[in-house]
């Protein structure tokens, strides 16, 4: 059996970005991924922004996965979601808890569960679900072990496996998976790899979505300074290396968060694709 890699994009909000987008897209699928990812953003224009992308790369005879939560949105939205993605064969998604949209007024956070048993009970089987996991466990997550417990609902609701927030340590990926595996879970939780290439975002966004940078790895980055290409060829280097490791400690394959750019998304997941086919 093939491993399984996949590509993450986000819908731009410009022309521009639409642009840069469709050539990303047409050079990472030359690499043959088995699906593309499109980030989900609650409410309104984000919501029509998301669908648009994906069914533009459906059209363009691409896999695709769409990102889904609640958040905001009412339940009749999302089913018309759901049955519109339907009705153009897609048949994959991607179903997270989401935020609420500050000032929308929702009053509770809608779990990821609910969302896959939502979407078992009005589509069946049709889609293919993955769910987040955690392997550093998540922002809000109470304990190492409720975290899984969370992860084990989801899977047992119906979804068919899981993609991790990024890391950097393959150790924490490889202790998740024997915690998994003791708790009962016995379903694919496939590693999201983020590339570095700027230090200094890398660094703000990961103490906002809990994602750990050893230390020896933020001083090496910290050592760069502004030096931009420095951080972008070590951090190449380091994450192609993670990659591997990864792969031959067993991973089913890699999700790649690509930032909707090609570079060096493109050379890491084509040195590992082509290693570990």
């Amino acid at each position: 059996m093939s491993n399984r890699y996949s590509f993450e994009f986000f819908p731009p909000k410009t022309e521009a970005g639409r642009e840069k987008l469709k050539d990303t897209r047409s050079q990472l699928a030359a690499l043959n991924p088995e699906f593309f990812s499109v980030t989900y953003g609650a409410g309104g224009s984000t919501r029509d922004n998301t669908r648009g992308i994906v069914l533009e790369t459906k059209k363009a005879g691409l896999s695709v996965a769409p990102h889904l939560s609640f958040g905001g949105d009412e339940e009749s939205e999302i089913l018309e979601l759901l049955n519109s993605y339907k009705d153009a064969g897609i048949d994959r998604i991607v179903a997270l808890r989401g935020d609420i949209p500050s000032g929308m007024g929702a009053t509770r956070l809608v779990y990821a569960r609910e969302l896959v048993e939502f979407i078992r009970k009005h589509t069946g089987d049709h889609f293919q679900l993955e769910v987040a996991a955690y392997p550093e466990i998540h922002p809000d997550g109470k304990s190492y072990d409720a975290d899984i417990g969370f992860l084990k609902d989801k899977l047992d609701a119906g979804a068919n496996s899981a993609i991790t927030q990024y890391f950097f340590s393959a150790d924490s990926y490889f202790y998740f998976l024997d915690a998994c595996d003791k708790a009962g879970i016995d379903k694919p939780i496939f590693p999201g790899i983020m590339p570095i290439t700027n230090y200094t975002n890398l660094a703000r966004f990961s103490r906002n979505c809990g994602a750990e940078i050893p230390r020896w790895l933020s001083k090496k980055l910290e050592g760069y300074g502004d030096d931009q290409q420095s951080i972008i060829d070590f951090g190449t280097e380091f994450v192609t290396e993670l990659c591997h490791i990864l792969m031959e400690g067993g991973a089913p394959g890699i999700h790649f968060y690509s930032m909707n750019q090609v570079e060096p998304i493109k050379s890491i997941a084509n040195a590992v694709m082509e290693s570990h086919p």
